[in-house]
């Protein structure tokens, strides 16, 4: 990206922040509901603060983490500008050349040719326009020790003006050699009435319901499903999100209800092979986009990379909807396992209720524990390169063994007769399962 110069002679704005002096709650648009991020990163804002070479977001996804990094590289970047509005605008609109943010390339991982060039290389060269440079790396928990190693050196000992912006969901997922280095900046879970009242504020997502709103029964469930993730609960509020809640919530009920034969995983397979065909598209389209201004000499392999990264991302966006979609099914096992001791005080899917003491009668809390438990191993083993299908229905008859109409400990009210005949798990899932 080349360099864009700013005039000299453009005036910056009476009313601009970095001019007046503006708290950095205002410099810095959604860290004031993060005190420890305030805390941290007020002070080290210019002109007055000294900020540090290296920091590490960490707090789950929805959380304002991503947002408050940018507003952040703007005010360092804006340091010393004619017009600084203007550097917080382009940084805005990723358009600024000392600024470079990455995001992982795998599947599941950061590659080292992720932060090769776009960060170790480039740390080594003077800033465009600005006094600094800015980097940003998302996924800090999925770096490797090959890509850690090869970041170790910038890490350590960047130039005076660089500056590094590392981005994680769990700190304990960052490997310590890498975290060791940082400056630890913590943004805690939105607690679900905020994320509620977000929701029923007006950001109605695209799908979500009719021009009447969203439901508020189902906008308090959403909150709570989510787990401190307001990007989550505004996505199951959303049509695709609607879709695969009902379809784990009817995977987890075919296993108590003993129908299993039915297939309840087909539903969830389709949602994610449709969420990474959409993921492959748009990388696609990226690509296409941009295969014009390639080296002709170098057209062949950048085409091979292209088509190597377009598969990394229908992975990527693959797994991530069955690993939502089986947090669902936890999330359902856990509901009916708090209704069946006597807590629907806290219960997620307020918007269930019936549906949750129909599944709760007639079963043991250690019978629904151990569902819970089941799911949860299961969703790490689909972090690997396993059979997706055979992986799911495995894990449905898994879970009908524990749970289904034979394992009742009392009359289920409603149980019809043939809910009560398992049906035999079908020879690859049980091989699966071993």
């Amino acid at each position: 990206m080349g360099a864009v110069a700013l005039s000299a002679s453009i005036p910056a704005p009476a009313d601009d922040p970095a001019r007046r002096g503006a708290s950095p709650a205002s410099r810095l648009p959604g860290v004031q509901a993060h005190p420890h991020a305030l805390a941290v990163l007020g002070p080290a804002l210019p002109p007055e603060g000294r900020p540090s070479h290296a920091y590490l977001f960490h707090g789950p996804p929805g959380t304002g983490r991503r947002a408050v990094a940018r507003s952040f590289a703007a005010a360092l970047l804006a340091d010393g500008a004619p017009d600084p509005r203007a550097v917080s605008e382009r940084v805005a609109r990723g358009a600024h050349p000392d600024l470079t943010w990455v995001t992982p390339s795998g599947a599941n991982e950061m590659l080292v040719g992720d932060i090769d060039e776009a960060v170790v290389a480039a740390a080594a060269r003077t800033p465009f326009e600005a006094r600094r440079r800015v980097f940003v790396i998302e996924g800090a928990h999925t770096m490797s020790d090959t890509v850690a190693n090869r970041l170790l050196k910038t890490l350590e000992e960047p130039p005076s003006f660089v500056h590094l912006v590392l981005l994680a969901h769990r700190l304990v997922d960052v490997l310590p050699t890498v975290a060791s280095r940082c400056l630890h900046v913590r943004f805690d879970p939105l607690a679900p009435a905020r994320i509620e009242e977000r929701l029923l504020r007006g950001a109605s997502p695209a799908g979500s319901e009719s021009q009447a709103g969203p439901d508020p029964a189902g906008v308090a469930a959403c909150a709570r499903l989510a787990g401190g993730d307001g990007a989550l609960a505004a996505w199951l509020l959303g049509e695709e999100g609607r879709e695969v809640r009902a379809g784990a919530e009817d995977f987890a009920r075919a296993a108590l209800q003993g129908r299993t034969a039915e297939r309840p995983w087909s539903t969830l397979l389709e949602r994610a092979r449709a969420a990474g065909v959409r993921a492959g598209e748009e990388c696609q389209r990226r690509w296409e986009a941009e295969q014009e201004l390639w080296d002709p000499k170098e057209r062949r392999r950048r085409a091979r990379e292209a088509t190597d990264a377009q598969r990394r991302a229908e992975r990527r966006a693959r797994t991530a909807t069955l690993d939502t979609a089986l947090r669902l099914v936890e999330a359902w096992l856990r509901d009916t396992w708090c209704v069946a001791v006597g807590a629907p005080e806290v219960v997620h899917a307020v918007d269930r209720d019936a549906e949750l003491r129909a599944d709760a009668a007639g079963r043991s809390s250690a019978q629904l524990r151990a569902g819970v438990d089941a799911v949860a191993q299961w969703r790490l083993r689909l972090a690997v390169n396993v059979a997706e299908e055979l992986a799911l229905e495995a894990l449905a008859y898994r879970l009908q063994d524990l749970l289904g109409t034979h394992a009742l400990t009392g009359p289920a009210p409603g149980a019809s007769s043939d809910m009560t005949r398992r049906a035999a798990p079908s020879r690859s899932a049980t091989t699966a399962a071993r």
